[in-house]
């Protein structure tokens, strides 16, 4: 079992597919790989190309419902399950408890949240999100944190998080992809056991593919197998709803290689 536990295959609900073929083609991409599932995560809250997207569990369960019937007849070896992606928005607590019900889980298991940090800024109350999710028996996992500036200077805002029980899933193309600022701190994230979760994050399937397998083939190679293993484990334990047993975070500070240089170009990132 191979599992991808964040990605936008889902039609028309973001900024990923436009429609079911494109919907069929990422499916036969993933499935081509070796993915056996995967957990769908449209965007939720978040504000994007001029887009805001706003998407609610019923309708994302009745959507990956059909995607199934539709990949079964297509021959794909391929399960779709239940996700959402929720965005770290200014009003995200209060609708934690006046709106429980958008609060779709990971695979509907009520063990496992998906929630996204801008790009630009840190909100502030991160930290006291992911508090009032435990207390309700919800584990956050954060999406993608390589890709937050503000975090990228200051890499403890990660080892706080994963030492209150957060977990961490960063993308695969950041950990073989050309962007250096992404690669090398997700290194680090890595050389630091604060990486939980390897993800696609896969939208399209020209432009942002699946590439789960290559990003776990390099953690093989230049890590170890067991790292991989571990990751490989972590995503099943996620889909299945079970107790995932991090490795021993370890603590962390600025890497010069990818700090000091934030003037340069390839540190700028658009909101």
């Amino acid at each position: 079992m191979l599992v991808d536990i964040h990605n936008h295959i889902l039609p028309g609900l973001d900024d990923g597919p436009k429609n079911w073929e494109e919907t069929i083609m990422l499916a036969k991409q993933a499935a081509e790989t070796g993915i056996t599932h995967v957990i769908a995560t449209p965007h939720h809250k978040h504000k994007h190309g001029g887009h805001y997207y706003v998407n609610e569990p019923e309708n994302i369960n009745i959507l990956t419902e059909k995607a199934n019937k539709l990949i079964k007849k297509h021959g794909i070896n391929l399960s779709i399950h239940p996700g959402i992606e929720f965005h770290i928005h200014r009003d995200i607590l209060a609708d934690l408890e006046e709106k429980p019900g958008d609060f779709l889980t990971l695979n509907n298991t009520l063990k496992y949240m998906l929630i996204e940090p801008p790009c630009s800024y840190y909100p502030e109350h991160t930290m006291d999100l992911s508090l009032r999710l435990k207390q309700k028996g919800i584990i956050p996992v954060l999406a993608h944190p390589e890709r937050n500036k503000i975090i990228r200077r200051n890499p403890e805002i990660v080892y706080e998080l994963v030492s209150e029980g957060v977990l961490i899933q960063v993308t695969a193309d950041s950990i073989t992809g050309s962007g250096r600022r992404l690669k090398n701190f997700s290194h680090h994230l890595l050389d630091h056991n604060l990486v939980h979760f390897i993800a696609s994050d896969a939208h399209h399937y020209v432009k942002r593919k699946f590439k789960l397998v290559s990003a776990y083939e390099y953690i093989g190679v230049n890590y170890s197998s067991g790292y991989r293993e571990y990751l490989e484990r972590n995503a099943v334990h996620l889909l299945k709803g079970t107790d995932i047993k991090p490795f021993h975070p370890l603590s962390i500070g600025k890497r010069r290689q990818y700090f000091f240089l934030y003037n340069h170009p390839l540190n700028k990132i658009k909101a």
